[in-house]
């Protein structure tokens, strides 16, 4: 069983890992072509739909299988595969905090400045630079969490 939850650990959180390497190299910087009004309209509609079924599933996944599989016993798991499995827990449950402290916050701004008269050039201006910096920061410690629980996995 805990093999099983490690393999999913690391199937969830790759899937998890490469949405955000994409939105980092990808979506990002396509997204920051756009006219002010164009940028903050697409992010809008993003925000709408990305946290939904699948998507949520997979991030709560994130946590709850790496989780699961640190504390599932197993005989003859090593000190070595313990820890790394504990390391990428925690940078997932980290990747979270940033998400759910920098990132949400910020989206729900974007959404609440959507009455009329709003300026788009300043509702950019007050989310795309900061949104960008925690982005960074959750696709960093996701990735690692996707490299510990990988190495984990192999040893």
């Amino acid at each position: 069983m805990a093999s099983l939850l490690l393999a999913l650990a690391v199937g969830c959180t790759g899937l998890y890992a490469g949405f955000m390497l994409i939105f980092q190299t990808g979506i990002m910087p396509a997204l920051a072509r756009l006219t002010d009004a164009e940028f903050v309209t697409v992010m809008r509609r993003i925000n709408e739909y990305v946290p939904k079924g699948v998507f949520l599933t997979v991030f709560l996944g994130v946590v709850a299988l790496p989780a699961a599989a640190f504390f599932v016993p197993v005989d003859g798991r090593t000190d070595t595969q313990k820890w790394l499995v504990l390391a990428g827990l925690l940078c997932a449950a980290l990747n979270h905090l940033v998400t759910i402290g920098g990132n949400v916050p910020l989206n729900n701004a974007l959404a609440a400045s959507e009455a009329p008269g709003d300026d788009p050039a300043a509702v950019r201006a007050a989310f795309e630079k900061r949104w960008n910096g925690f982005h960074r920061v959750r696709t960093a410690l996701i990735t690692v969490a996707f490299g510990l629980l990988t190495a984990a996995a192999v040893l």
